[in-house]
């Protein structure tokens, strides 16, 4: 584990928070909101047992990185990302983000390019363009996100309790898929999150990323839940292979939003066998986690 410093706020830096593990080729896991980098444990686990090196880290406001209230943006998540790549000198990786972090995935493609990157996985994918808008339909009424800033303001941690709910969908999945204590440790990590990138972090959910996605030259895996109650497949992920060449979108049916914790069993081969084999390889996986 370590620490880069990607900026400051006025006498102190702004540290990001990372974890550096195992050997091989190097797999960059980027968090949802609001949890961090452990929230990934379930493939952590799985990538390190099939030889691949693990950096998971902590955007700016959350876990153990810097909470400034400066370069809560997109951009700004995407240039702390491209720091990171470039401190550690990572090339041939595979970007994987989950959420909140799928935008930084398209956001960095989309200004960086793929020079350091092999594959993109999304795990619940936030692009194209969540708010609906007169060229944008398909999107989420922007009333909705009204609503949510006046429960984050009102009392965070409340809207917190009804986040985690909905991020879980515990009235279907629990105590089979997600347990109180797991439900427990989320919303304790969400807790100890910045208060200012609990708001600032909902208009970020509105960022257009369709020029971003249609600049994606390396090959694409989006795993996303049929029933996501925060990003609703038929918003986001159904939408994406007309606007990324080489894509391939895995519906989880049953699926919340966090998949990752909820359905291991179904999305780690999956995963796995993408690393391995590219999309060509996904699909002879998806047959065997179904008939299996």
């Amino acid at each position: 584990m370590g620490f880069i410093t990607v900026g400051k706020e006025n006498s102190a830096n702004i540290d990001l928070f990372y974890e550096d593990l195992g050997e091989g080729q190097a797999v960059v896991l980027i968090h949802g909101y609001p949890l961090n980098g452990h929230s990934w444990e379930k493939q952590t686990k799985a990538l390190l047992d099939a030889g691949y090196r693990v950096i998971a880290y902590d955007r700016r406001g959350w876990g153990e990185s810097s909470q400034p209230t400066t370069g809560l943006d997109y951009d700004t998540y995407a240039a702390d990302l491209n720091e990171l790549l470039e401190q550690l000198e990572l090339t041939d990786i595979v970007l994987s983000g989950f959420s909140m972090g799928t935008g930084e995935v398209a956001r960095y493609l989309g200004t960086y390019g793929s020079d350091r990157v092999e594959k993109a996985v999304m795990f619940g994918a936030i692009p194209p363009f969540l708010l609906k808008t007169d060229d944008n339909p398909e999107g989420v009424d922007g009333s909705v996100f009204d609503g949510i800033r006046d429960a984050v303001v009102k009392d965070r941690y409340a809207y917190f309790k009804d986040f985690f709910d909905n991020f879980y969908n515990v009235d279907k999945l629990r105590p089979e898929r997600i347990s109180d204590q797991a439900w427990q440790a989320s919303f304790n990590v969400a807790c100890m999150g910045s208060a200012v990138s609990s708001l600032v972090c909902v208009d970020n959910w509105l960022e257009d990323f369709r020029d971003d996605v249609a600049k994606i030259d390396v090959p694409t895996l989006v795993l996303h839940g049929t029933e996501d109650r925060i990003l609703p497949f038929e918003a986001t992920a159904s939408r994406l292979p007309d606007l990324i060449e080489d894509v391939m979108v895995i519906p989880v049916e049953g699926g919340p939003h966090n998949i990752g914790w909820t359905h291991p069993e179904v999305v780690n081969p999956l995963f796995l066998a993408y690393l391995e084999g590219g999309l060509e390889a996904v699909a002879a996986a998806r047959s065997e986690v179904v008939s299996g």
